[in-house]
């Protein structure tokens, strides 16, 4: 499948010089770092830029992503989910069956082939759902790379599976017990240590959103997701879909999937966290409650109280629990090219059991966001129509979370004949 598409080298709706996407007036994105980081930033710019005009570096990106990673991932017709929902067809991009259990293995492969360009023999990264620290992990032991994770005590907590799986890949876990010690304050200390240690280190930006170049960068190492599930849907079905729908909280499976679809007559739905409620206070719902304001070295939407200092945030998903969203898709918003919808931590729940039991597949919480939101578009259109939703990932990560919230143990009692 991979060699089947056509991977278009140009940049199609590229930030402007200053990686900035604009919007209404508004010119979200930018470069709002520390002095001490500029060259850096710079030196990865022109590094990026020389690597994706490079047809050797793409040969063994491409290389990597099919043999390695195991793409091209399936377009599922999720026959048994759509009959129980009713309305359109339900259709599942099977991120989840990615090497490492995510998306986010696209956007580290790159990244480390960039890092190795760069002459960099350590990588540092952030993670909140462990997701992006596995896939870090991953490609640092295959490259033999120093690597350093840093995670806030909160996530450590409640994502154990990939804290150990990291360790076994011989990562260095690093507990941040800063601010609400979840992934912003993870990615607050990795830009700190970043600052000091920037000569030697690459870090690997997780997601959609930081300072220019990483969140271009992060959207085409991801662009795959989007321009295999566009031509699947073409060869399966006969028609792209109607609607396409992707969980957000910092942006790359949503900008990944969203941003190959964005020049066809589809709509793209970003599902937010709303935690216990978009009127509770407690969510992670940057978009529909945010305001534009500057975290972590770019203009975009964010979650801030009265006096401009960031709020804490709440989502059942680790992955999603972020005060900020990416620049590009602050600016697709504004322009009316992005539909908003929310999922509570309630309905990310029930979609993760309908899931479970309707197809045998268990989907991460973070997905189970846009598996929610999804059902509900779905069951309101007709039966010849799509409904495209992002598996972004598989979720053995959560069980831990889920047993706790249904009140289940794994009491060998439980199971006795």
């Amino acid at each position: 499948m991979l060699n089947d598409l056509m991977y278009d080298l140009d940049i199609k709706h590229a930030p402007d010089a200053g990686g900035h996407f604009k919007a209404n007036g508004t010119l979200f994105g930018g470069r709002f770092a520390a002095e001490t980081l500029m060259q850096p930033l710079q030196e990865i710019e022109q590094a990026f830029f020389d690597a994706w005009a490079d047809p050797k570096f793409h040969a063994e990106r491409l290389d990597l992503l099919k043999h390695y990673v195991g793409r091209a991932t399936p377009l599922y017709h999720a026959k048994h989910l759509t009959a129980e929902v009713g309305g359109a067809q339900i259709y599942l991009k099977r991120e989840d069956l990615n090497h490492t259990g995510a998306h986010k293995v696209n956007n580290t492969i790159g990244q480390a082939l960039l890092a190795r360009r760069m002459g960099k023999n350590k990588v540092i990264a952030e993670t909140g759902a462990g997701q992006h620290g596995v896939a870090t992990a991953t490609v640092a032991a295959m490259f033999n790379m120093q690597c350093d994770i840093y995670m806030g005590r909160e996530d450590i907590r409640r994502q154990a599976p990939n804290v150990f799986r990291m360790k076994l890949l011989g990562a260095n876990v690093i507990a941040v017990d800063s601010g609400t010690a979840t992934l912003k304050d993870a990615v607050n200390e990795a830009l700190r240590v970043w600052v000091a240690s920037c000569e030697d280190t690459y870090y690997i930006f997780g997601t959609a959103a930081g300072p220019h170049p990483f969140p271009l960068m992060v959207r085409q190492f991801h662009t795959v997701i989007g321009q295999e599930a566009r031509a699947q849907c073409l060869a399966q079905a006969g028609k792209l879909p109607d609607v396409a729908v992707a969980c957000v909280g910092g942006g790359s499976n949503a900008i990944g999937l969203l941003h190959p679809l964005r020049d066809d007559d589809i709509r793209l739905v970003a599902v937010e966290a709303a935690g216990y409620g978009l009127e509770s206070g407690e969510h992670a719902a940057a978009l529909a409650k945010g305001s534009p304001g500057i975290i972590h070295g770019s203009l975009s939407y964010l979650l801030e109280d009265d006096e401009g200092q960031v709020q804490g945030t709440h989502s059942i998903s680790a992955g999603l629990d972020y005060p900020g969203v990416g620049p590009e898709l602050a600016a697709m918003m504004e322009n009316g090219h992005l539909e908003l919808d929310s999922a509570t931590d309630r309905d990310a729940l029930d979609a993760f059991q309908r899931l479970t039991k309707a197809e045998g597949i268990i989907p991460a919480l973070e997905s189970s966001h846009a598996l929610a939101a999804g059902m509900r578009i779905a069951a309101g259109m007709m039966p010849d129509q799509i409904v495209l939703i992002n598996l972004s990932g598989r979720g053995d990560k959560d069980l831990g979370t889920v047993m706790d919230m249904l009140g289940l143990s794994c009491d060998t009692q439980e199971f006795s004949a």
